[in-house]
This record gives structure tokens, sequence and C-alpha cells, in this order.
């Protein structure tokens, strides 16, 4: 209240004046924001220049109020203000100044992202560049991020004083603080680690299909310290970064998405294998899920009273495989029993009947 008395101490004149100026300011400030992403858009919309609209849509709200800030920031040190509030008004800009670059910053970097990974089509069948560009900017997008919304609070807190003051006497116990804060963190340091680990190596990736802990899912969400996997029945498993690195798990994606489909039969020895062999191939040239690619039909095993018989095929993912499988599977035992029911598995047994001599007479003829 002292600093605005003092200021309408020099008339309402000097007020109108202050803010007659602070207006224009604002207004100069939005005209250059108007022409400039008047501009950004035009150029966007030009195939011939190498800017992209998903760019130029992100940094538009930070813009927005900065460059009005900016011209504010400039008016300012020109007012006929009282030296206290002058030096609180410029703290303050300052403050939402390195907030809005903070912010400007963080929008670029994920437009950054979004149009790398718009250059991919992750849900493509052989999608292993997309799903691999997709994983590592993910993670690596998440590192900058916090790196610069840390950079930002610790510019924000030096710009005061009293903080300054005490950020200096903590740093000169900083060895032995480094040295507690390392054997606390360290686990959680670690886990870090593991996540950049994965975004470089990249034992998985999103859309993996994976057996994690004896359940099968798809790898749905990876970070710095977890893995969420979408496990086929539609529940979450949510698997520290550590596990995929520490432990064994099965990835059936992790070259090709391809995947080969077995079913297993089991007949009678009188089963006809050739036909149920060529009856297979049919079943597959009217399935609209086989590849095409690979399939056979073998006797993998020659039991105590019954046949095994593997059917094999291809497909080209994980869930299409388990949907053939289950058609196949239902045809050849339809076939077999409307067609060779006498193929079925069967027990056999043989009973012998001995009538002893018991003096009878005609029972000797019996």
């Amino acid at each position: 209240m002292k600093e605005i008395d003092k200021l309408l101490q020099g008339g309402w004149e000097g007020l109108l004046l202050t803010s007659g100026v602070v207006v224009a300011a604002l207004l100069i400030g939005m005209l250059l924001y108007r022409i400039l992403f008047s501009i950004l858009s035009k150029l966007a919309s030009s195939p011939e220049i190498p800017l992209n609209t998903i760019l130029v849509g992100r940094i538009r709200a930070p813009v927005r109020l900065l460059l009005p800030l900016l011209a504010l920031m400039m008016v300012v040190p020109s007012l006929s203000l009282p030296a206290e509030l002058s030096t609180v008004t410029q703290h303050l800009f300052n403050l939402c100044f390195i907030v809005l670059i903070t912010w400007l910053i963080i929008n670029a970097t994920i437009a950054s992202r979004d149009i790398i990974i718009s250059r991919y089509d992750i849900d493509a069948g052989e999608s292993f560049k997309a799903r691999a560009a997709y994983t590592q900017l993910t993670i690596i997008v998440k590192v900058i991020l916090v790196i610069v919304v840390i950079i930002a609070l610790a510019t924000m807190l030096m710009s005061f004083d009293k903080i300054r003051a005490i950020g200096v006497s903590i740093l000169a116990s900083a060895g032995i603080m480094g040295i507690i804060v390392g054997f606390a963190a360290q686990r959680s340091l670690a886990t870090l680690l593991a996540g950049l680990q994965i975004a470089i190596t990249q034992p998985i990736r999103i859309n993996d299909v994976v057996i994690v802990e004896g359940e099968w899912g798809t790898i749905e969400e990876i970070t710095l310290t977890y893995v969420v996997v979408k496990i086929w029945d539609l529940r979450r498993l949510i698997v520290p970064v550590t596990f995929f690195l520490e432990k064994t798990f099965q990835n059936w994606t992790r070259s090709t998405t391809n995947i080969l489909g077995t079913v297993f039969i089991y007949v009678d020895y009188t089963a006809p294998v050739a036909e149920i062999r060529q009856k297979l191939l049919e079943f597959l040239q009217d399935s609209q899920t086989w590849d095409k690619k690979v399939w056979g039909l073998q006797v993998t095993n020659a039991g105590e009273h019954v046949l095994e018989l593997r059917a094999l095929m291809s497909a080209v993912d994980a869930p299409t495989s388990w949907d053939l499988r289950c058609e196949v599977r239902e045809k050849l035992v339809t076939f077999l029993k409307e067609i060779y029911p006498e193929s079925l598995p069967r027990t056999r047994a043989e009973l012998k009947w001995d009538i002893p001599e018991i003096g009878v007479p005609g029972i000797s003829q019996l």
C-alpha cells in the first residue's frame, strides 16, 4: 500500500501515463504475436518450408503470453515507479519469464517427438522401426522434461537472495550430503539407469508381445521406472523396468511379429494321416487368418494308445495366431468325428473266457 501511495503522489497524470505505457506494451506484444503466428501458419501450410503445423500449434499458447511479457519487461525500467516497487515488479516478471520459457521448451520438445512419431505407422504389422523410435523418444523426452523442470526450479529459487544464501551454506556440506543421498537413492538411480538402458538396447518395445510372470500380454507403456503390460483379459501388469534386465521373459515379437502356432491332435493308430494333412491345408487355404507362409502336419509321438499329430501354421501376429489355432483345432476334430469316427482315440481290451471241463455231459460242446 505504501508503494501505491508513493505512486499516487506523482499525480493522476503520472499514473495514467504509466497505465497507458503498460497497456500499449501489452497491445504491442499481442500484435507481434498475431503477426508472428500469421506468418508461421502460412509457412507451415507450405510444403516447401520444413515447418510443421504440430510445432506451431504446440508453441502457440506459451508465446501468446511470452511476447506481451517481454514487451512489459522492456518498458518497466523506463516507468516512473518507486524503486522497491520496480524491483519487485522486475523480479516477478523474471519469474514469469522463466516459467514461460520452460513451458515453451517443454511444448517444443513434445512437438518434436510427435513430429517424428507421425512419420511412422506404429499400428502396422511390421512396425519395428516405429515401435523402436516411439520407445526411445518416449523415454528420452521424459528425461529431458525432468531436467528442464529441475533447471527451471533451481533458477527460480536462486533468484531469491535469502534462498541463495541458504544454498551456499548447503553446498558447504555437499560432500557429506552427497554420500548420504547417494546411498539413499542408490536403488532409485539404478531404476532410472535401467529405464535408459531399455531405451537404448530395447529388449522390449511398445506393442511387443511378451510373457511375464506367466501372463501373456502386450507392452502398453514404458516409463523410466516401470513398464505397463496389457494382459489378454484387459488387466494391467505393472512391472519394474529392472525386471526386464535382471530376469528371463519371453518376447514373441523381438525380431518379427510373425508367429508359428501349433495344434496337437490325438488319434487312433488307424487314422489316415495323409488325408488329415491334406484336409489341414484345405482348412488353412479357406481361413482368413493364415498368412500363407508356413504349414505342416507331422506325427510327433506314438504313445501306448494314440498317435500325436502336430499341425503347424503361421500368422501375422500373436492374437491372429490364437484365433487360427482355435479355428483349425475345431475343424480338424469335426472332420474326424464326421468322416473318420473310428480314428478318434479308442481303448482296446481283449476278453478271454475259458470254461473248465467239469464233467457235465455236453458242456465241452459249448
